[in-house]
Parts: C-alpha cells; structure tokens; sequence
C-alpha cells in the first residue's frame, strides 16, 4: 500500500494514512487501501486494538472531490455508478467488522466521509483543537456511507440534524459534551492517548472483549441497515442534480452557492 501504513506491536495495531498533502483527502485509491488494511484484522486473534488516524495536522478534510476516479464515476451510467459509490461505505463497514477495538486518534479537521469512517470506529480519541464537520448539505448532497444511523446512536436524532443537515462545525469540548469524541488530548496527543487506551485494552481478555463490542454494536445499530439501505442510492439521485454541480462548483470558488431545489 502506497498511502497506509500499518505497524504492530504486540496486540495493539496502528494504522496511518497520509496522503502528502494537508488536506489528506479520502480519494478512491486511498479508500480502497484503507479498506484492506481493515479487513487484514477482520480474522486476527492475535490482536486487540486497532487505531485508525491521519496526519498531525489533519485527520482528513473528506472526499477527494478532485480524485480523477471520482469524476469519471459521474460519467457512467446509473447501474455501475452505484456500484462503483459503493467504495466509502465498504471502507466505513469493513472498519466496523473489524474484531479487535477500534480507535481513532483526530487531529485537526475531520470532515465530510472522515467523520463517517471515525463513526464506524469504537471510540473516537480527538485533539483538543478538533473539529468535526460534516458539509454534504452545503455542497448539495446528502450524507451518506451509512452514517447517519451511527451519528445517532452516538449523539441522538436533534444533535444529528445539526450535524448532517444544519452542517454546524462541532468544536472538540462540544463534541466530548455531545458523544462525538470520548477522550480529549493536548494538541498533537490524540494517538498518545488512543495507545494508551489500546494499551489498557491489550491487557484484557482479547475474546471477552470482542463479544462485549459486538454485542454493543449488535444493540445499538440493529436498525441501522434498514435506515441507511438507501442512501447511497440517493447519493447517485444527488450527483445528477442542480444544487449538486452549484454547491461543488461554488466550493472550488470559494463562494457562497445558489441552490435551487432542482
């Protein structure tokens, strides 16, 4: 893999990505590395902690709305587009199957399909100078990947309207407030805390551990496929629109878009 990293010792894994840049954008190409390296512990015994993060100064600011593989998708026709959308929410459930605990270590932004990916994962371990924040709405989709089903698990229906349709940027104190993040970090300590959590998870019975997660998933998501079934069809409904072509045209012009409704 060419932008993930995986390191091990002893039953904690780390897994990095960085792409070069600051922006650190979920591009096809990263999803898909990402994707692996998730399913590389689906069958692990051996391990019983995975943490997830991004660069120092960024987790990622989302999808890469210029990765060439992207744009061609909005060119095909609607019976392999879905297919090929299909790429972010593999990403985002093959992080949620794996066995071992799950923790993602923010710095920085964490935006749009990088807030979705860290809602797939146990626990979120964030920098005191995060932000999280989700603007689908404001670039004329919806939020999808099955996202919206575990934003409410963690923060409730009100506060996910806020998050996913109002797009407010959640600041790090009230994201701990809210559930978003459950441990706060000094600037640049988000992956020094999320190893010591892994640390104190590493010291327990690994299978115990596991079946505890998977029944809290088990509780707490059991609606969630029947919620989230059609979302990324209405991703595909989205790109064809309007307020689609206005709100990532007005994105790269750094105005405000004129949405129509069409």
């Amino acid at each position: 893999m060419d932008l993930v990293r995986i390191e091990t010792e002893g039953r904690v894994a780390t897994v990095s990505f960085d792409t070069g840049s600051k922006a650190n954008a979920l591009s096809q190409k990263l999803m898909r590395e990402l994707t692996e390296a998730a399913r590389r512990f689906h069958g692990d015994s051996a391990i019983s902690a995975v943490i997830l993060t991004g660069r120092a100064d960024n987790f990622t600011l989302g999808a890469d709305l210029k990765d060439p593989e992207g744009v061609d998708v909005r060119k095909l026709g609607y019976s392999e587009r879905r297919i090929r959308l299909r790429s972010g929410p593999d990403m985002c459930a093959a992080w949620e199957q794996v066995d071992a605990l799950t923790i993602c270590a923010i710095e920085g932004w964490c935006v749009g399909g990088g807030a979705a990916l860290s809602a797939f994962c146990d626990l979120r371990v964030a920098s005191s100078e995060a932000t999280f924040y989700v603007p689908e709405v404001e670039r004329g989709m919806n939020m999808s990947w099955g996202s919206i089903p575990r934003f409410v698990a963690l923060v409730g229906p009100a506060r996910t309207k806020r998050i996913a349709g109002l797009c407010e940027k959640v600041g790090a104190e009230t994201a701990l407030a809210w559930g978003l993040y459950d441990h706060l970090a000094a600037p640049g300590e988000a992956l020094a805390k999320a190893l010591e959590i892994a640390a104190s998870a590493a010291k327990l019975p690994p299978t115990a551990l596991k079946m505890v997660k998977q029944d809290v998933n088990i509780a707490a998501l059991a609606l969630a496929q029947a919620t989230a079934h059609r979302d990324l069809e209405a991703f595909a409904l989205m790109q064809q629109t309007d307020d689609f072509r206005e709100g990532v045209k007005a994105f790269f012009e750094k105005r405000d878009p004129d949405f129509t409704g069409d």
